[in-house]
């Protein structure tokens, strides 16, 4: 999976867009806005969540954390992170490349409306040194996403 399925995924359903490699790890949103030359929130981050026994995939902007209130609200729990090891299992790609595009299972996706802030954004691409440059609403619709605000925006200070 990982690297591999996203290239199949955007070959079959978005051609246009190309995965790009990097020599060096993006795995972090400092590393990543380094290494593709934008600011840390257009760094499109994938959280692996459990909500009860179903896991789902949150993309929001790199400055930003969820809000526990907003999450609260939105899921009727409180947030659970999947574990390190069970990332690559529900995804297909390891921590540092989750991406909402080429998964290995299903899961329900949601992007973060603090996305909408940028005309372009960088997920990642099933590698911690793989990326792609894609427009929030495109991304949305390819990952078949569901519009939510569940974030709260941290300053870009707090990755420097």
């Amino acid at each position: 999976m990982s690297i591999s399925s996203v290239k199949t995924f955007f070959a079959e359903h978005a051609p246009d867009i190309a995965v790009i490699e990097l020599p060096q790890s993006t795995a972090t949103v400092a590393l990543a806005a380094e290494g593709h030359g934008v600011e840390p929130a257009q760094i499109a981050k994938t959280l692996a969540l459990r909500v009860a026994d179903e896991v789902i995939l949150i993309v929001t902007r790199g400055d930003a954390r969820l809000d526990n209130k907003k999450y609260k609200a939105r899921f009727s729990t409180k947030a659970r992170m999947l574990g390190f090891d069970e990332v690559e299992e529900e995804t297909g790609h390891p921590v540092g490349g989750v991406c909402p595009f080429g998964l290995a299972k299903p899961h329900k996706v949601y992007c973060d409306v603090s996305l909408k802030a940028y005309d372009e954004v960088v997920p990642a691409a099933g590698a911690p040194h793989a990326a792609v440059r894609i427009n929030p609403e495109r991304m949305a619709l390819l990952s078949s996403a569901e519009w939510i605000d569940v974030s709260e925006v941290w300053s870009a200070s707090a990755f420097e």
